[in-house]
């Protein structure tokens, strides 16, 4: 049977179109391997150190989690700089606690010339709100599955510290309700890695508290709290669902473990008085470390100082104080102390 005569030029068209298909084929396969590969890393590798904030995400136990970190106008890469973990309340993610209207930490980074680092907690949802952190007895789905946030917290540092210098001496923890609590966890089981924490409006959750290190504790607490109730338990504005939070331990038994751990003398001095506040410091604990409890009269479960109101009929956060900055005074002078 005779052949079709096939034109010189079609089959020219022909061949090439074959091989362009071949090479967008094998393209492709490449770019599926490259994608799988990159969802099995342990963390996705930012190509960050500019100021400004940046997104970073990493894999750890199976999840997919993700923190804002924030780079002041001053940072310098070759220089070893202070650090900030901010963990926010539980129902917030990452972005609310970057909200300076609602916080102030981003201003204070920016002037103080430190790195801010917000982490997200685990959130079921797929844009990651209302998430909630896994702080031992506290709160939401993040405990009640058992999320290693703790782990979560140990890989992101290990991934900031490719990025950044950073030391376990400037390194510091602070948050608000579930994420005061968080801190108070990372106190406990991660003492080598934070130098001293700052917890507004949370209490410990732990049943089981061991550090191997002392850490510094601040704690900062509204008398008038109607979340997490300043003589212990769930007041009536905590969760709807009182399963999803706990009997919270009281502010001053809270104060109390962390003064016999860290072996501090028993009487507190008074370390500021201003109007709606107090502050009374424990010092001579192990290592120099302090516990202070500083309190204000009113603002209920809020950050004291925070520039921006709160919804509904809440009372104003306090401005006797500022939450954040006693934060940073505090650990400036934690930062110094010998270990």
């Amino acid at each position: 049977m005779r052949r079709p005569h096939i034109p010189p030029l079609l089959l020219a068209l022909i061949g090439s179109l074959a091989l362009s298909l071949g090479c967008d084929a094998a393209e492709a396969t490449g770019w599926r391997a490259r994608l799988q590969a990159q969802r099995e890393s342990t963390t996705v590798r930012p190509t960050w150190a500019t100021p400004g904030t940046h997104r970073v995400e990493l894999q750890h136990d199976g999840l997919t989690r993700h923190a804002l970190v924030h780079l002041p106008p001053g940072f310098r890469l070759q220089q070893t700089t202070s650090v900030v973990l901010a963990f926010h309340g539980g129902g917030g993610d990452a972005a609310y606690m970057a909200d300076d209207d609602r916080y102030g930490l981003i201003s204070l980074a920016n002037r103080e010339n430190f790195v801010i680092v917000f982490p997200s907690g685990y959130s079921r949802w797929p844009r990651g709100k209302l998430a909630t952190w896994n702080a031992g007895d506290c709160c939401g789905d993040a405990r009640d599955r058992q999320v290693d946030d703790v782990g979560f917290v140990r890989a992101l540092l290990q991934h900031l510290g490719q990025q950044i210098r950073i030391s376990p001496q400037r390194t510091f923890a602070m948050g608000m309700s579930n994420g005061a609590m968080m801190s108070y966890r990372l106190a406990c089981e991660m003492s080598d890695a934070f130098r001293a924490i700052a917890a507004v409006a949370g209490t410990e959750a732990l049943t089981n508290c061991q550090p191997s290190r002392p850490v510094g504790i601040l704690h900062i607490h509204a008398r008038d709290d109607t979340h997490v109730l300043f003589n212990g338990g769930a007041g009536p504005d905590a969760f709807r669902d009182a399963s999803k939070v706990t009997d919270f331990v009281s502010v001053p038994t809270t104060v109390s473990r962390w003064v016999t751990r860290l072996q501090c003398a028993p009487t507190p001095q008074r370390t500021l008085e201003v109007p709606g506040a107090s502050c009374d410091t424990y010092s001579g604990c192990a290592d120099g470390a302090e516990v202070r409890l500083c309190v204000t009269a009113s603002g209920g479960h809020s950050w004291p100082g925070a520039p921006g109101s709160r919804l509904g009929r809440k009372p104003p956060p306090s401005q006797a104080m500022s939450a954040h900055e006693q934060a940073w005074r505090f650990f400036q002078a934690q930062a110094t102390r010998s270990r």
